[in-house]
């Protein structure tokens, strides 16, 4: 997490408001590195901010050219240090959210899925992306993983303290549990399913997409692919397969069906099956 010795009374107590609330380590990191930014900009405490001083830092920010996530999770963060930690009720409430684009995810079909997870460069790349297409985990999920959680028995991978701190279950089909296996004998990993770097601690989300990424360039695919992208794949495929929605919702970890319905708009074989009611307009009588 943060050293505790560099860290003043202020942010301490911020660090302790959010461990108060359960937030998970990604989240604290990213709420401390926006308010250690704005009080750069500042020039003093943050704790001697004035609302105009939150306006003129969005704007310093849009003029950077900062994304729509960006915007947004200062704009949370901030929010959270003011009205939580300083307990000033109200302030920075006038601060601008931008609403995020709403884009199509990237989805490869079946023979550009095959060929990235052939040109992965080792056993331990192929078999974390076959997770990724074959359950459609997180890659925080996927780096999170136990040998224990996989349960070979009943055919299911546990998913402990996914997003949301929620526990599923995925299934686990016969190949893939055959290339865990594989990987088991060559590596013998204890504890965690992929052992990072460092000892003891598991592979990150970072060296993960990495892999990926490496995959991708190796197999020549002319689109942006991260790991991300076999999880949309994973969703696409099954409803296109004519897998129930409430299903796939239950295998993603998805809380509203509305986040799961968005594979609809890119399950292109589904569509093409489609029929048209042109088509099945009766030829007019003749005149």
């Amino acid at each position: 997490m943060i050293d505790p010795v560099t860290v003043s009374p202020l942010r301490q107590r911020m660090i302790e408001d959010m461990t108060i609330r359960r937030f998970g380590e990604h989240t604290q990191r990213d709420y401390v590195r926006q308010v250690r930014e704005f009080t750069a900009f500042l020039g003093l405490p943050p704790d001697r901010a004035e609302p105009e001083d939150l306006r003129r830092y969005q704007l310093h920010l849009a003029s950077l050219g900062a994304s729509y996530a960006r915007m947004n999770l200062a704009c949370t963060a901030l929010r959270f240090f003011f009205h939580v930690t300083l307990g000033r009720t109200g302030f920075g409430d006038r601060m601008a959210r931008i609403p995020t684009p709403d884009r199509l995810p990237v989805v490869l079909d079946t023979q550009e899925v095959a060929l990235l997870l052939a040109h992965a460069r080792s056993l331990k790349d192929r078999a974390a992306l076959s997770i990724a297409y074959g359950c459609g985990l997180r890659v925080s999920e996927i780096a999170n993983l136990k040998v224990a959680d996989i349960d070979s028995a009943r055919m299911l991978i546990r998913v402990e303290q996914g997003k949301g701190r929620k526990d599923r279950y995925v299934m686990l089909a016969p190949d893939l549990l055959d290339l865990l296996r594989q990987w088991w004998r060559v590596k013998r990993p204890r504890g965690w399913l992929f052992p990072g770097q460092q000892p003891g601690q598991p592979i990150t989300t970072r060296q993960l997409n990495r892999a990926c990424h490496t995959a991708a360039v190796a197999a020549k695919l002319d689109k942006r692919v991260s790991m991300h992208t076999l999880r949309h794949s994973f969703a696409t495929h099954l409803l296109e397969r004519k897998t129930d929605i409430r299903v796939i919702q239950v295998l993603l970890g998805h809380r509203k069906l509305d986040t799961t319905a968005v594979y609809t708009r890119v399950a292109l074989k589904t569509l093409r099956e489609v029929t048209s009611p042109l088509a099945l307009l009766a030829p007019p009588p003749p005149p």
